[in-house]
């Protein structure tokens, strides 16, 4: 596990530096001069803009300060690389730039002042999806085909194929303005805003709707993949045998499966967290939330690149972080998936994964080889409990002789397996190629014959 980790936090580094060039050259590539939009309708002196620029290391300056000048008389601009090479190197020490638009505020406390809306907003959110979704995906699953399972399939088809701002959209004309009207002020939800000291309504209030479109999308895909995934081991061998044994099947549903079809469920979930700690950009600009989203927004019309990259920047590392926390989240949930050892780990004993799976396949496939064996012979492969309570010569008698001796080469002269691998000797398994007829071992002095149809 610890090289698994260390693998994927290596692989942190080039998504990083991808991002991060990608953005750069998006900000060199499309039009628009962000020192004259600061100045907006005001045109600013000609030592005014050059100060600026020297602020934002936007010209080459010498060891003291001074611009450098080119031939012509004009300030030498600096390049994009050297200018990525700065930026990546105030990203090590935590600084992520300076605003265009905010009269040179941090972005890093720009950012640091949105993020708790968009947390809490996005963990509202997320407690939302998983409950109702998980919720309503297993009572699909186990009342299938009723009507509560045909309500599900109809109320997620609509919230998928349902925008997310028009959906809040909606909600804000219903909860906020219709039902308003039609309660006279009695009954309604705030449609914009987070609250605050001088607040209409209480902080919490204003968290439902919002959180009810961030999460309306994902909900309703949550709840399709926790009936499929379910269906799918209820379905299963083992869980037909905790039934057999005498199990509830509350019993089975909530442990063996309901932990195994979780497993699909928390790597979307876990996904879809991370894009909500990004921002919503839709569902905060339609509600006004003053989030990490809708400041991006506001950045990208207005072209200050520094709080774009540095929102940005933040996003991919927490989405990076996210993602490593529910690959690891396997382990939990499906001791299989741990990665670097076999099932034996938590007895203590490390081996292969890759040995561990190949001796696994040639049980399997010795268990296989037995039931065909039987099967050709025309006989059912006694289960090891009934041979236990078979007298010995009755055992005898119906198997001849150990298949797993056949199996592994113990049944002919010097250890060598007698039948399709020796086609020269005599073997008494061997089906006649004439009349497709088998001798078996002699019952109360008889032999019997099994005929078996030419194919």
């Amino acid at each position: 596990m610890g090289k698994y980790i260390l693998k994927r936090v290596l692989q942190f580094i080039p998504v990083f530096l991808g991002v991060t060039i990608i953005l750069f050259a998006l900000e060199n590539i499309v039009p628009g001069d962000p020192i004259r939009l600061m100045a907006g309708e005001k045109k600013l002196d000609a030592a005014t803009e050059l100060n600026l620029r020297v602020a934002y290391h936007l010209v080459e300056t010498d060891d003291s300060g001074q611009v450098i000048y080119d031939e012509a008389g004009k300030p030498v601009e600096t390049p994009m690389w050297k200018r990525y090479v700065m930026y990546v190197g105030g990203l090590l020490q935590g600084d992520l730039g300076t605003s265009y638009q905010r009269k040179g505020q941090a972005v890093s406390q720009i950012l640091a002042e949105k993020y708790p809306y968009t947390i809490k907003l996005a963990v509202v959110a997320i407690l939302l999806e998983a409950v109702v979704g998980i919720g309503a995906g297993m009572i699909s699953a186990i009342k299938r085909f009723s009507f509560w399972d045909i309500l599900v399939t109809l109320v997620t088809s609509i919230l998928v194929a349902i925008p997310a701002c028009w959906l809040g959209m909606l909600l804000q004309l219903f909860f906020g303005v219709f039902l308003k009207n039609v309660t006279g002020g009695a009954f309604y939800l705030p449609i914009s805003g987070a609250g605050g000291q001088y607040a209409e309504f209480q902080d919490w209030v204003y968290y439902i709707l919002p959180a009810i479109t961030l999460a309306a999308v994902s909900t309703a895909y949550t709840a399709r993949i926790m009936r499929s995934q379910l269906l799918e081991v209820l379905n299963q061998d083992y869980i037909r045998t905790a039934r057999a044994k005498g199990l509830s099947r509350r019993s089975v549903i909530l442990h063996p499966a309901l932990k195994n079809a979780l497993i699909p469920v928390v790597t979307y979930i876990g996904l879809d967290f991370g894009g909500m700690m990004a921002g919503a950009i839709l569902t905060e600009t339609v509600f006004n939330w003053p989030g990490v989203g809708y400041e991006t927004y506001r950045a990208i019309t207005s072209r200050d690149w520094p709080i774009v990259l540095g929102s940005v920047t933040v996003i991919v590392v927490l989405v990076m972080v996210i993602n490593l926390l529910v690959d690891i989240s396997y382990a939990l949930l499906d001791p299989r998936s741990r990665y670097g050892a076999s099932s034996d780990e938590g007895e203590g004993r490390h081996h292969g994964s890759e040995q561990h799976h190949a001796r696994a396949v040639l049980r399997r496939e010795a268990q296989r080889q037995v039931c065909r064996e039987g099967r050709q012979v025309g006989r059912r492969v006694a289960h090891p409990l009934e041979r236990r309570l078979e007298a010995p010569q009755a055992q005898q008698a119906r198997d001849g002789r150990s298949r797993l001796d056949y199996l592994h080469g113990s049944g002919g002269p010097h250890g060598r397996p007698l039948g399709p691998a020796d086609p020269g000797q005599p073997h008494r398994h061997r089906l006649r190629d004439d009349d497709r007829q088998l001798e078996a071992p002699a019952i109360d002095g008889a032999p019997v014959r099994h005929r078996h149809p030419r194919p």
